[in-house]
This record gives C-alpha cells, structure tokens and sequence, in this order.
C-alpha cells in the first residue's frame, strides 16, 4: 500500500503527465483569449469566428504530427520506463497510427490537467490545513485532512501513470501493418545470415576438402614421387590462396561486395576437372547461386569419388549443371551440410537436384530456371 507512496516511479511518472499540462497551457490560454473576445462588445463577429477556426486548425495539426508521436515516445521511454519501437522514418506513417498518437496526445494534455490540477490546488491546501492547525471538518484536525488530500494526490498520480504506462504500447506502438513490416524485414534478415552462412560452408568446405586430398596424396608418394609430390604441395598452396580470396568475398558480402558467379567460374577449374561449360546467360542471382552450387558439387564429387571431375553446364531451356566422378572407396567422416545446402539453393530458386550414385559413378545434376527473378 505505500509501496506507491515511496516509489521513484511514481514521481517519474508525474513529471510525464505534468508535461501535458505544460503543454496545455497554450491552448488554454488562446482558448480563454479567443473566450475574451466573444464576450466582449462582439462587433466584429466574423472577424472573431474566423480567429477562432484558425486557431482551432492550428491547435489540431501537432497531435498528427510525426514529429510529435516520436517526442512522445522519447518521453514515454524516459518517463514511464516503457519499451516503445521507434518509427522507421524509410516508410511513412499509417493513418491508423496518426490517429491513435492524437488519441495519446489528448489524453496526455486530460490528465495533465488532472494532475495539474491537482498540483496547483490540493497541494497548497493540504499544506495550509497543515500549518493552520485548524479544525475544518468538525473534529477533524487540518493536519488529517492536509494529510489525506497529499495522500489522494499521490495516489491518483500513481494511478494514472500506471494507467499511462498500460495505455502507452496501445497507443503509440506499431499497428499491424508495421509490425507485419518489421516482421518480414527480419525474415530477410534471417534469410542473408542463412545464405552467408551457406557461403561460408561452400566456399571454405570446398578448399578444405581439397587441401585435405591434395596433402594426403602428397604424403603417400612424398618418398617415390617427389615430383607429384611437391605438384600437390603448389596445389594445395593454389588452393589456400583461393580459399582466402573466397572467404574475403563472403565477408564483403557484408560490405555489399559482389558474390562470384558463374562468370568467376575460372577459381574452381583446377588441373583435376574437366569442364564443358556453354555460354549462359541468366539473371544475376541464379548466377551466383549457381556458382555455390558448382563449388558444392566439385567438393561432393572429391568426398565421394575418385579421379579426375567432369563439370558440364548447359543452358538450353533451362540451366542444367552436372559434375561427375567415379565412387571412390567408402569414407570414414560424418558428411557435412553440403547436400543439404544445395537442395536449400535449388529449391529457393524452383530448382531440382538429383544426387548420388548411378552405375559406378558419382553425380550431381541440378536444374535451375534459367529465366525471371529467384
């Protein structure tokens, strides 16, 4: 019970609703000016009806303001300890939200008047009922009632903060519309860090898998072939170099640096792919994904075949990439997301992919749209 009585946010609160009546006192002013002049001599009434339209007009533009609905947020998170989104200033602001920050900025000015009210009338007479030491309501010492009117006092400040607080998510917050705007921007959010995330297994899986085969066939024959030897170790330092320029490129992707596409294509064509690659033109996207799509397919093929890679891109009516390589003997790791990652790609794009073994040989056939927007 005086938990309300002794709590910094009920004073905090106050000076959030005494605001509205520092902001009231404007129009009260040119309210009580505009009376004045009506209850004068009048002779000049349509001079005096059009002031009065003016200033009305006037005094009804700021509650749909913008501006006014982010000054009132500002305060609401200082004041009233309330968590309120702000306005993404890209989009304009809904109708729907205009009316209801004016509906928020009248009922701001309504109880700062109350508590205004209560400030400039209750508080000195409680204090005076406490000084005077008078009985003013029969046996009922001043002190009593000086005491109970600052006890009404701050509790109705406490009661129409919280009420304020509870109002204030209604009322300011995002409608539908900009909550179903925020959701989808995060979805696109998640969906970047996904395809980054993708980039980075792609580009980095697919030097490692091949620094691994590359470093283990040079320890096989480092003794009875140094020549092939020292072939894998420029090999593997060819691959290295590439790997960090594709990591770099990921990383820029953060930086709005271009991804590689099929036009870069020359990175992932080492001494070990044979490659028949026709001329393609596609939009730029499906470019991209289908350089990853490539890259993926070359380290699957080195994962689960053996000897040299053979890579075709074709594009009649739509874009097909196949690559291919004889079964290798069974290996011992726990597979990776690649598979996975590739029929993520393709079906993103309306795709098919189709992966595994077929007579002796390992394949990887993807189809992808080679027209339009993924």
């Amino acid at each position: 019970m005086l938990r309300p009585l002794i709590s910094a946010t009920t004073y905090r609160r106050a000076v959030f609703l005494l605001l509205g009546a520092v902001v009231l006192t404007p129009y009260a002013l040119i309210a009580a000016l505009i009376v004045g002049m009506f209850a004068g001599d009048g002779e000049d009434l349509p001079g005096l009806i059009a002031t009065g339209l003016v200033a009305a007009a006037v005094g009804a533009v700021p509650p749909f303001l913008g501006g006014t609905r982010e000054l009132e947020i500002a305060a609401a998170r200082a004041l009233l300890g309330v968590d309120l989104p702000g306005h993404d200033r890209a989009r304009p602001l809904a109708r729907e939200s205009r009316l209801r920050a004016a509906l928020w900025f009248g009922l701001h000015l309504l109880t700062g008047a109350v508590i205004g009210a209560a400030v400039l009338i209750a508080l000195p007479l409680a204090v005076l009922s406490i000084v005077g030491q008078e009985r003013l309501l029969g046996p009922v010492p001043g002190v009593a009632v000086g005491l109970a009117l600052l006890v009404a006092t701050l509790y109705a400040t406490a009661g129409l903060g919280s009420l304020a607080a509870t109002m204030a998510p209604v009322l300011l917050g995002p409608s539908p519309a900009e909550r179903v705007a925020h959701l989808e921007a995060q979805e696109r959010r998640l969906a970047e860090r996904n395809r980054l995330a993708r980039e980075l297994h792609d580009s980095v899986g697919h030097a490692l898998t091949a620094v691994t085969i590359q470093s283990g066939a040079a320890r096989t024959v480092f003794d009875s072939d140094p020549a092939f030897a020292l072939q894998a170790l420029a090999n593997i330092e060819e691959l290295g170099r590439t790997a960090l320029e594709e990591l770099d490129a990921v990383l820029g992707l953060l930086r709005d640096a271009e991804a590689p596409t099929l036009r870069d294509l020359d990175r992932l064509l080492t001494a070990e792919v044979d490659s028949v690659v026709d001329e393609v033109d596609v939009p730029e996207p499906i470019s991209r994904e289908a350089y990853r799509i490539v890259q993926e397919s070359l380290t699957n093929a080195a994962k689960h075949g053996e000897g040299r890679a053979r890579l075709r891109i074709t594009a009649p009516d739509e874009l097909v990439i196949e690559v291919s390589n004889r079964i290798g003997p069974p290996h011992t790791d726990k597979g990776g997301r690649g598979l996975v990652g590739m029929r993520e790609r393709v079906r993103l794009l309306g795709g098919s992919l189709q992966a595994g073994a077929d007579d002796g040989v390992w394949r990887v056939v993807a189809r992808l749209p080679s027209g339009g927007d993924p």
